[in-house]
């Protein structure tokens, strides 16, 4: 829990359900030049054996999300995005945080990530972490051909 100028807010992270599937969108629109549709996520929640989808809300509003596959004793970070508006507040922090939590229970050895090239503010978290940058994925971001570093860490 945290206070800012008088007022407490709440946060709390939790497993996604398709009925987040709409403010998970707006998440999801005001972060990315080319956002997932709908039907992706619902299809990530209903029928990918792999996939878990988290979520981070302040006072009940979901303000951001992590995607993760785990397939055995790896897990592969699919997106996380916290709204623009609550940037910089350390949600994100606290989002992968919980995530990487989840994974060392679920016996999780080592987890990866692909990030922009030029998203040094995010790799920055991700280092913060220990994830250590790892090889080049040429062309991998179709709305502008942007490079993406993967990064990985061992739990």
């Amino acid at each position: 829990m945290a206070e800012k100028a008088g007022e407490v807010e709440v946060i709390n992270v939790r497993q996604m359900t398709t009925e987040d599937i709409e403010p998970v969108m707006w998440v999801e629109r005001a972060s990315f030049t080319v956002p997932w549709p709908k039907e992706t996520f619902l299809e990530e929640i209903e029928y990918n054996p792999y996939a878990t989808y988290f979520l981070i809300e302040e006072n009940d509003s979901v303000i951001g999300y992590c995607g993760v596959w785990f397939v055995f004793e790896e897990a592969h970070i699919t997106n996380l995005a916290i709204h623009p508006v609550f940037r910089g507040r350390k949600y994100g922090k606290t989002l992968l945080q919980e995530v990487m939590k989840e994974a060392k229970q679920r016996g999780v050895l080592q987890m990866t990530l692909e990030v922009r090239v030029t998203n040094t503010t995010a790799q920055h978290m991700y280092r913060s972490f220990g994830f250590k940058p790892g090889l080049i994925k040429n062309s991998y971001y179709p709305d502008n051909g942007e490079d993406a570093l993967v990064m990985w860490v061992n739990l």
